[in-house]
């Protein structure tokens, strides 16, 4: 066998997604905020004057493809590392290759780093002076927030760049892409795909084109070559695909919590239940559905419809009695209660204004008449003396000071106008 032979093997027995990645900039696929014409990216990429950086995004959305660009295009000299399996010693040897080829040779050197975020401190700092003097030219990949996951001194030196998830129009294009190219592809096969079967991969995929190229070369190797070549039905493509997980790393996470949470403050019943499912079909402990729930209920709703604080203890009880899946329905009631009630937010404000009052303390004592009274000798320090007793009046109310001096006047619960909470603020102005 000739090299040419051997090459064109090894060729073949790569992934199709490896085989079909982008050589170019004009063959790269979305993120045109950072690689469209005029763009920063675009401009230094093509320059040659790339500095540190981070790709930061969702899986299968290009960024190790644009790192791989970079090494196609670029006229420095172009090392990968992965997080997981490169330690200290060899990005010492990376750095000693860099100097060696920048005195001798006056050729500067990229490093991609896979998986950047697994970097411990001690990994990251072996590579920080080098990047501070410009002898490498990092480029981090990541699915991971970096400004959460990474050590502040690697990404305070470099511009991180966020990647989305592609199109369904973008996915579409790759696959078709590899169905036509007879060198990279599929297109020495003989495929033909149901418009239906494409369109499932391209809706399953959800935006990841490393997914729907796996699908497709798993089809395309199983199915049976028939007198008409390879057909690909919607079933066989529903069975070359699995349903897709939920990626949810801490960011995401909180991200989605940060959602569900807004999305019941904004008395929005769809919202609210899509991010809770999308949560609950990530793993999330339901208990963390209904805790939020519950202080929502009182955050958001309050007095305006005290109902809401039963629906979400209620929804919580349903939980702990039944489980799921059961629970979900009682989940379910309760959040469709909480967004659709009315908002208020004088329960929160009533309690912070207060706790500030607490907390800068100088509250005085407390007023004579107020003081505890259950235990033998009490009279004789007066304790109680002046005490109005309610329940002795009309209505069972008297107007009485229950404020410690100096805070007679104080006002921390001030009722809204909506729901139950208006007939609060009238009898609290007829009171005051």
């Amino acid at each position: 066998m000739s090299l040419f032979d051997f090459s064109q093997t090894a060729q073949k027995g790569r992934p199709l997604a490896d085989r079909m990645r982008p050589r170019s900039l004009e063959e790269f696929l979305g993120q045109a905020h950072l690689v469209g014409k005029g763009r920063l990216l675009r401009r230094a990429i093509e320059a040659d004057q790339l500095t540190s950086s981070i790709f930061y995004g969702p899986p299968g959305c290009g960024k190790t493809t644009l790192a791989y660009v970079i090494s196609q295009t670029t006229r420095g000299h172009f090392e990968r590392l992965n997080a997981v399996t490169s330690g200290v010693g060899e990005v010492r040897e990376v750095i000693r290759a860099a100097r060696e080829r920048r005195d001798m040779y006056g050729q500067h050197t990229y490093l991609l780093l896979d998986e950047c975020h697994r970097w411990s401190k001690a990994q990251s700092d072996s590579i920080l002076p080098a990047i501070e003097e410009g002898l490498i030219r990092f480029i981090g990949s990541t699915t991971e927030n970096p400004m959460i996951a990474m050590t502040p001194a690697i990404v305070s030196r470099c511009r991180v760049f966020q990647f989305f998830r592609l199109g369904d129009s973008e996915v579409r294009q790759a696959l078709n892409a590899a169905l036509k190219d007879a060198q990279r592809g599929l297109g020495s096969l003989n495929i033909h795909v149901e418009e239906e079967a494409l369109e499932h991969w391209v809706q399953v995929a959800a935006g990841d084109v490393r997914t729907a190229l796996n699908a497709l070369e798993l089809a395309a190797l199983t199915t049976p070559t028939g007198a008409d070549g390879i057909h690909i039905t919607r079933q066989i493509a529903e069975d070359s695909i699995q349903k897709p997980m939920l990626r949810v790393d801490e960011t995401l996470y909180y991200d989605m919590l940060s959602a569900f949470c807004k999305s019941l403050r904004g008395s929005d019943p769809d919202a609210a239940l899509l991010w809770a499912a999308r949560l609950l079909y990530a793993g999330c402990d339901p208990r963390l559905i209904v805790r939020r729930l519950i202080a929502h209920a009182s955050e958001d709703v309050g007095l305006a419809d005290p109902q809401a604080l039963v629906q979400a203890v209620s929804a919580a009880q349903a939980l702990e009695f039944v489980g799921l899946p059961e629970a979900r329905l009682a989940i379910t009631q309760a959040i469709i209660y909480i967004c659709m009630a009315p908002k208020s937010n004088t329960v929160v404000n009533a309690m912070d204004a207060s706790m500030a009052d607490a907390e800068r303390g100088q509250l005085g004592e407390v007023p004579v008449a107020l003081r505890d009274t259950h235990y033998q000798g009490a009279s004789r320090l007066g304790n109680g003396e002046g005490y109005l007793y309610p329940h002795d009046f009309p209505g069972h109310w008297i107007r009485q000071n229950y404020m410690p001096d100096g805070f007679e006047d104080r006002v921390y619960y001030r009722p809204g106008r909506l729901g139950f909470e208006s007939s609060l603020k009238k009898k609290k102005d007829s009171d005051e």
